[in-house]
C-alpha cells in the first residue's frame, strides 16, 4: 500500500522510509527506553519517499514533523496530541482545519475482529461493483475499503455497517472520554466513521486534519493509537499514540490562504542615513539581535526614503536612524512607527531600554 523504493546493492536490500513511526519506535526498542516503562514524548522531521503518482499535494519526496507519545493508555493522551497538532495549525495561521474523528476498536473478540465478520458479510454482495483495489483489499485489509475516494465506492459505503457502532465497551468509554476533552478543550471535531487509517497496528482513536484548500487530497496530517505496533516490532505491549503533518500540503494550504504567520513580526529595522554611517549601524544590528530583538537592515544601497519604504512595508515597529549627526554624538533616533508615535534621539548605550519601552508601549 505504500508503494515503498526498494533497492538491492549487492546483497543488501535498502528501503527508503515512507513514513516516521516505525523509526521512533525501533529508536524506542533500541536505546531501551522500554525497559524503565515511563510515558515517553518523542518528536521527528525530515523527507519520506512513496512511490506515487504525482499531484497536488502528493510527491513522491516529501517531508513530515510528527510526535509520538509512549508509555500510557491515557484516553487525556490522546486528546492532548490531536490538540498539538491543532495549534501548530493555528500557530500558523491556517484556519479553516477540520478534524476528523474515529474509533476503529481493539483486538478483543467482540471488538474490531467481529466488526470485520459484520463488515464482510454486508460488502460481499457489493463486492463486484467496487473499484479494483477495494477488490483487492477485501482480502488484504478489508477496513480501508471504507476510506477509499473512488466517488462510486464512497456512495456505496454508505450501507455498510459503522464501526462505531461495533465497539467493545472499553472501547466506547475511551472514545467517550477523549470527545469529551476535545470539547472541554475548545477543539471542534466531527465523527467521521470512515475514517480508519491503513496499518493493522492502529487500535481505538485514528484521526485526520484536512483542508479545502487542498482539493480532493485534503488531508493535510493525520495520526491515531496504536498499542500493537511496539510488540510487533518485538518489544513488550505499549501503548502509544502520534500524528505526522505533511510538510508540503501545509505550505500548498498557507500559499492559498496568504499565511505569513510563520515569520515573527520584525521589531525593529535600521536605517543608515549615508553610506559613513553603515559599518557603525551593522555593529548595532549584531548587538540588537544578540539582546533577542529581530532586526534587519537595508542591504541594498537605498536611499533613506527608500529604506523608510521598506521598513513600513516589512511590518517593523520601530526604526534606528543613524545620520552623521546621531554618530558624532555617540546616538540613534529612534522612530515609533505606530501612527503619531513617538520620536527621539537617545544615547547608543540606551537603545535597549529605550526600543523596550516604544515595544511595550504597542
Amino acid at each position: 500500500e505504500k508503494e515503498m523504493y526498494t533497492f538491492t546493492p549487492g546483497s543488501d536490500t535498502i528501503t527508503l522510509r515512507p513514513e516516521g513511526t516505525a523509526g521512533v519506535v525501533r529508536a524506542y526498542l533500541q536505546h531501551n527506553f522500554h525497559k524503565n516503562p515511563s510515558l515517553t514524548k518523542f518528536w521527528y522531521g525530515g523527507p519520506m519517499f512513496r512511490r506515487e503518482r504525482p499531484q497536488k499535494g502528493r510527491q513522491r519526496q516529501f517531508h513530515q514533523v510528527g510526535v509520538e507519545a509512549i508509555g500510557s493508555t491515557d484516553p487525556l493522551l490522546d486528546a492532548e496530541v490531536i490538540k498539538s497538532a491543532y495549534d501548530y495549525y493555528q500557530a500558523l495561521g491556517i484556519g479553516g482545519v477540520t478534524i476528523k474523528l474515529n474509533s476503529i476498536g481493539c483486538q478483543a473478540p467482540d471488538c474490531r475482529p467481529a466488526y470485520r465478520e459484520v463488515l464482510r458479510k454486508a460488502i460481499q454482495p457489493e463486492l463486484s461493483n467496487l473499484c479494483k483495489n477495494c477488490q483487492s483489499r477485501f482480502e488484504r485489509n478489508i477496513l480501508r475499503i471504507l476510506d477509499c475516494k473512488n466517488p462510486k465506492c464512497q456512495e456505496i459505503r454508505g450501507q455498510f455497517p459503522r464501526s462505531d457502532a461495533h465497539l467493545c465497551r472499553e472501547c466506547k468509554t475511551h472514545h467517550a472520554v477523549v470527545c469529551e476533552a476535545l470539547t472541554a478543550s475548545g477543539i471542534e471535531f466531527i465523527q467521521d466513521p470512515y475514517i480508519v487509517r491503513g496499518l493493522d497496528y492502529y487500535t481505538r482513536t485514528v484521526f485526520e486534519f484536512s483542508h479545502s484548500a487542498l482539493g480532493a487530497q485534503d488531508a493535510i496530517g493525520a495520526g491515531g493509537r496504536y498499542d500493537g505496533l511496539i510488540a510487533e516490532l518485538g518489544g513488550p505491549p505499549t501503548p502509544a499514540v502520534g500524528f505526522a503533518i505533511g510538510i508540503e500540503r501545509v505550505l500548498i494550504v498557507m500559499e492559498a490562504l496568504d499565511c505569513c504567520a510563520c515569520q515573527s513580526p520584525l521589531q525593529i529595522f535600521a536605517v543608515a542615513v549615508e553610506e559613513t554611517c553603515r559599518q557603525a549601524m551593522m555593529g548595532l544590528l549584531s548587538r540588537l539581535r544578540s539582546l533577542g530583538f529581530s532586526a534587519d537592515m537595508d542591504f541594498e544601497g537605498r536611499s533613506m526614503k527608500a529604506q523608510m519604504k521598506k521598513a513600513n512595508r516589512l511590518g517593523a515597529a520601530v526604526v534606528l536612524i543613524l545620520g552623521p549627526d546621531e554618530l558624532s554624538a555617540g546616538e540613534v533616533t529612534v522612530k515609533d512607527m505606530r501612527e503619531d508615535g513617538e520620536q527621539r534621539r537617545v544615547a547608543l548605550g540606551e537603545i535597549e531600554a529605550v526600543v523596550k519601552t516604544f515595544l511595550k508601549a504597542g
